[in-house]
């Protein structure tokens, strides 16, 4: 997929990277009876983990590490931080309260920090759903992937920290339904 985002809009060079990152993150494993979660239960304990390894760390992504379950929620969640003075980044994956994985990132990865003030998934796909109904009536699609990063796919506010739902299909291209993380409001879908 992010061959395709980058080919469409040169802009969005920082969500093409995040996709990058993904290859690169820990393999998704079975989360077993662990019960989902939404985005923001395992963010305090990977800032505290990301503060312990450079004071200055932001998070400048989210994404879910396991399955999406109805509702936004997902047993394991996945936060990358970058550090400007280390001029470096890092990634936590949290499952239940506790980090299950943590690497380096291997690569550049300059993308800016995401807002503090944003919605939790949940949230976010409610407003993903609505705007998506017609696509997963018709196209059997489904929830595959909740992504949180500023600056891509957002040309109303560039600048702006969203939600990117991606519902997939074996009978269409992919829907993207891009969510202001501040608000909920849709901003835009597209397909990928």
């Amino acid at each position: 997929m992010s061959r395709i985002v980058a080919r469409r809009n040169p802009r969005n060079a920082v969500l093409a990277g995040a996709l990058a990152w993904l290859a690169l993150a820990p393999s998704r494993t079975s989360a077993g009876e662990e019960a989902p979660q939404p985005a923001r239960a395992g963010l305090e304990i990977a800032l505290e983990a990301a503060r312990a390894w450079a004071a200055d760390a932001e998070l400048v992504y989210v994404e879910n590490d396991e399955p999406l379950a109805p509702g936004g929620s997902a047993a394991r969640w996945g936060y990358l931080f970058r550090s400007r003075s280390a001029d470096a980044a890092r990634s936590y994956s949290v499952l239940a309260g506790r980090i299950v994985a943590a690497a380096d990132l291997g690569f550049d990865f300059e993308a800016p920090p995401v807002s503090e003030a944003w919605i939790d998934s949940d949230r976010a796909l409610a407003a993903a759903d609505r705007a998506a109904e017609d696509f997963c009536r018709r196209h059997a699609g489904r929830l595959a992937t909740m992504l949180l990063v500023r600056g891509a796919f957002n040309e109303r506010r560039p600048d702006g920290t969203t939600w990117t739902v991606v519902y997939v299909s074996d009978t269409a291209p992919s829907l993207l339904v891009v969510i202001d993380a501040t608000h909920g409001e849709v901003l835009r879908t597209l397909k990928g």
